[in-house]
């Protein structure tokens, strides 16, 4: 198994990680489609090869064919919005009314029927990229589509997880 192998890979600093990659992926706040969208997407946001083909190995077992490419959806889309929407921020109200001019047609459109799952993709994504303006508006969406606070943040707590299971990857790497 996959997960297995990242588990596996995690130096003792990282004990702390790889209990808690092990917890989450037997979550039980999140279906079985929000929880490996959410860890694959999450990896994806990462941009750590070994922690994208692992916990992808692994997401082909839990995943249709349209939501794996929908988590990678999620996770390019956001890719480009976090920068947009923080580098909008940061301009300041000049820039509040001025147009996007990008194409983001996954969104409306992203390859399943659960809209609200790649919503809570998006936002996992988001937490990892730092776009606190796409975390809340994110959160609004998938709250008001019937998801409750207590899964919002577990999909939080696998974006940390994977990002800082990345970071343990990558650590270890560069020794």
């Amino acid at each position: 198994m996959s997960i297995e192998n990242l588990k596996n890979s995690l130096p003792e600093y990282a004990k702390d990680q790889k209990l808690n990659i092990g917890t989450l992926t037997r979550s039980n706040e999140l279906n079985e489609q929000q929880l490996w969208g959410t860890l694959l997407a999450s990896a994806a946001a990462t941009r750590n090869d070994t922690v994208i083909s692992e916990i992808a190995e692994e997401a082909k077992e839990h995943l249709s064919d349209e939501a794996f490419e929908a988590a990678f959806g999620a996770a390019t889309v956001m890719a480009m919005n976090n920068v947009a929407y923080r580098a909008k921020g940061w301009l300041g109200d000049d820039y509040a009314q001025t147009k996007f001019g990008l194409r983001m047609n996954i969104i409306s459109k992203p390859g399943i029927e659960e809209k609200t799952d790649f919503e809570l993709w998006q936002l996992a994504v988001s937490s990892i990229n730092g776009c606190h303006h796409c975390v809340i508006a994110h959160e609004k969406v998938v709250r008001e589509g019937g998801l409750t606070k207590e899964q919002v943040w577990e999909a939080v707590k696998v974006a940390a997880v994977v990002q800082a299971v990345a970071q343990t990857v990558q650590i270890e790497a560069s020794r």
